[in-house]
């Protein structure tokens, strides 16, 4: 059993797609997010959507680096990984514009003050303000915000996205075909609209990530801040300290703590771009969140074999990870995104001018792989040192 079920957690959601499997999975069953006909306008021409996510268990990160910091600011990088994680779902299905966002926060008001709620909705409405100056457009309507103690042991930081949108302007993923190229998007650097180095971590894999690299420290001084149902071997097993210094591959020199809590990049500006001027070139599109780089199996809409053989040198906060926990590659790829966020499918000959595009907005890309005819749903990734069949 990986260390990361012992955990508690699953990064491919098993029970979860198991519990849902009887229901309907709306009008484009591949595509990445659940579409529905249009219940609000009752217009035939266009859809309705509502997506909910959030930032997960980085939140407890944020707690632990507030506390031994006292830097107020982690948590308005955890309001950006909630909004984030719903709107780069939203924009593989090509959502990006007119926006509607409800946010939910449960906390443990005894050990989470009001300064906290002001950072997070703070936070959450300046971000908003950002995307605004791209063309993004999302309005905050609010949200719950709960003391719920007896349920949250810290605090969790989730919202809900929702949107109406032209039907003919949806991305469902059944135009992936065999002989398409993949394009991956790097989830780390800094593109031309953030202000700061993004460590690629993005909002996943973080009960991994906190447990792996962080000192037993932490859990003497934190007990709220793990299930004390978890067995001790799997506890905060790292050496790290928050406020370690480590150099990442770009040569800066960067704390564990900002590294493991870098706010997760969208790329709804360049998203948005590509949409306008290249939607027909566009066959599908998959954000490789919870699952890692084995997400795509859940969205091929036919039996083909994915070949990932050009993937990117995985940033330093996934060499840290890999490590402090001793995780194989089978394990790393399935966890996390290792350094690649975004993949888009197309064919060949407009792999060019999709690229020339996204590498216009400062974010590293090219094409990682290639779709290939096959018998059932595989994926190869091929490291260069491994190869990994799912």
């Amino acid at each position: 059993m990986s260390l990361y079920t012992r955990r508690g957690v699953s990064a491919q959601k098993e029970d979860v797609h198991k519990a849902i499997a009887g229901l309907d999975q709306g009008l484009f069953p591949f595509a990445f997010c659940k579409i529905y006909p249009d219940f609000l306008g009752r217009d035939k021409e266009w859809v309705n959507l509502m997506h909910a996510d959030g930032a997960g268990t980085k939140s407890v990160l944020a707690y632990l680096y507030w506390k031994e910091t006292g830097d107020i600011s982690v948590w308005e990088g955890i309001a950006r990984d909630a909004v984030a994680m719903n709107l780069d779902d939203l924009l593989c299905v090509g959502i990006y514009d007119n926006l509607l966002f409800s946010s939910t926060i449960d906390r443990n008001k005894m050990l989470i003050p009001g300064e906290v709620l002001t950072a997070l909705i703070g936070g959450t409405q300046t971000f908003f303000d950002e995307l605004r100056i791209h063309g993004v457009n999302i309005e905050y309507l609010g949200g719950e915000t709960a003391d719920v103690g007896d349920l949250a042991r810290t605090i969790a930081v989730n919202g809900t996205m929702a949107a109406r949108w032209p039907r003919s302007r949806i991305i469902s993923n059944e135009k992936i075909a065999a002989g398409d190229v993949i394009i991956g998007l790097s989830s780390s650097g800094k593109a031309n609209y953030e202000k700061e180095c993004n460590s690629g971590i993005g909002s996943n894999g973080l009960t991994s990530a906190r447990h792996d690299v962080l000192s037993e420290v932490y859990g003497e001084t934190y007990p709220e801040s793990f299930d004390p149902h978890l067995e001790k071997e799997v506890v905060y097993t790292g050496s790290y300290r928050l406020t370690d210094e480590i150099e990442t591959e770009n040569g800066e020199s960067r704390t564990i703590g900002r590294l493991l809590l870098s706010p997760t990049r969208t790329y709804a500006p360049v998203v948005k771009a590509l949409l306008e001027k290249y939607f027909d070139r566009i066959h599908g599109m998959v954000h490789s969140s919870g699952g890692g780089q084995t997400k795509c199996l859940k969205y091929l809409p036919k039996p083909f074999k994915i070949i990932k053989d050009n993937l990117f040198e995985p940033p330093a906060v996934f060499r840290i990870i890999r490590e402090s926990s001793g995780a194989d590659d089978r394990e790393m790829y399935q966890v996390f995104n290792m350094g690649q966020r975004l993949e888009i499918y197309t064919d060949p000959s407009s792999a060019a001018a999709l690229l020339d595009l996204i590498l216009s907005f400062g974010i590293e890309a090219k094409v990682i792989g290639r779709v290939e005819a096959a018998a059932k749903k595989e994926l190869l990734i091929d490291t260069g040192k491994n190869k990994i069949g799912y």
